[in-house]
């Protein structure tokens, strides 16, 4: 790797390749020699593996890690090791995004319909449509606030309903809940967890609920462990979409998180907690990497 990044700056004729030797502490004889015998088998392979973990890179949306592009490599039928895959992407300069810090929007209801922990933080579910979880986040446009709400299926961790709006009135979460149950139309009895924000224990969103079959369940106060799920699905929003621009109104928000719930994170995106499937490859009955790649 000496001897590349002496080529690569003497071509740009930056610096001599006596003072770059001298820099690096090798000789010059072995420079040229290595010149004259041309990259070695693991430069090249190394040279031809960074470029495919280009390709990844850029394809997958909101700057992926090491572990996401590594899992998209052994889908692809690349088998190579992550610490590997660590050192290319390094050298290339390939990094992911961090979240941000966060603005509260969990307000208590001056006179709450209170509901029971049904999933105490067990965020596992042995069948879709049986337990799903939901939450609100903010978007600062250049209008003002915008904010999303979810519905999350813990069996699959799809994002199943959504909704976008400048408001944060108990609609916003009714539609989003609506959105789930007609394109889901689980049967009676799902579940439906989240923290306890004025929208969720409003009477509005309890008599929705009881209408259509949906059993409540909420965390404790102030405490985000209880909503992890849908706590990381925000993060992740926010620092691979939300945090990539600057936002102008609501219908853009609401545009672009369409084309990101939508095109990319139910279909592409690779969860930890699924063993790097995406939610789709889950609920069509994979359940390894390798199932894929054979």
């Amino acid at each position: 790797m000496k001897y590349a990044a002496i080529a690569d700056w003497a071509a740009d004729k930056q610096y001599s390749v006596t003072f770059m030797c001298a820099q690096l502490g090798v000789v010059r004889q072995g420079y040229y020699r290595w010149l004259a015998d041309g990259p070695c088998q693991r430069e090249r392979t190394d040279a031809e593996l960074t470029e495919t973990i280009r390709e990844v890179h850029a394809a997958l949306h909101g700057h992926p890690g090491v572990r996401r592009v590594w899992a998209e490599l052994v889908v692809r039928g690349v088998r190579v090791a992550r610490k590997r895959v660590w050192r290319l992407m390094r050298a290339a300069g390939l990094r992911g995004r961090h979240p941000r810090p966060w603005k509260r929007t969990t307000l208590a209801a001056q006179r709450p319909i209170d509901a029971p922990d049904l999933i105490g933080q067990d965020f596992t579910a042995q069948a879709p449509n049986t337990r799903w979880c939901g939450d609100i986040t903010y978007v600062q446009t250049v209008d003002g606030w915008v904010y999303t709400a979810t519905v999350i299926d813990l069996h699959s961790r799809k994002v199943v309903g959504y909704a976008v709006a400048d408001h944060l009135r108990t609609s916003l979460i009714v539609e989003a809940l609506a959105a789930a149950l007609v394109t889901r139309k689980p049967a009676s009895g799902v579940i439906f967890h989240s923290d306890r924000g004025c929208q969720y224990t409003s009477r509005e969103f309890a008599d929705f609920c009881a209408e259509n079959g949906v059993v409540r369940s909420m965390g404790r106060r102030a405490t985000c462990f209880d909503n992890a799920v849908s706590e990381s699905f925000f993060a992740t929003y926010k620092k691979e979409l939300i945090h990539t621009r600057p936002w102008n109104d609501v219908t853009e928000v609401r545009q672009h998180t369409f084309l990101s719930i939508e095109g990319y994170y139910n279909r592409r995106r690779r969860h930890s907690t699924l063993s790097y499937l995406t939610p789709l490859e889950y609920e069509l009955g994979f359940r390894k990497l390798t199932d894929l790649a054979a």
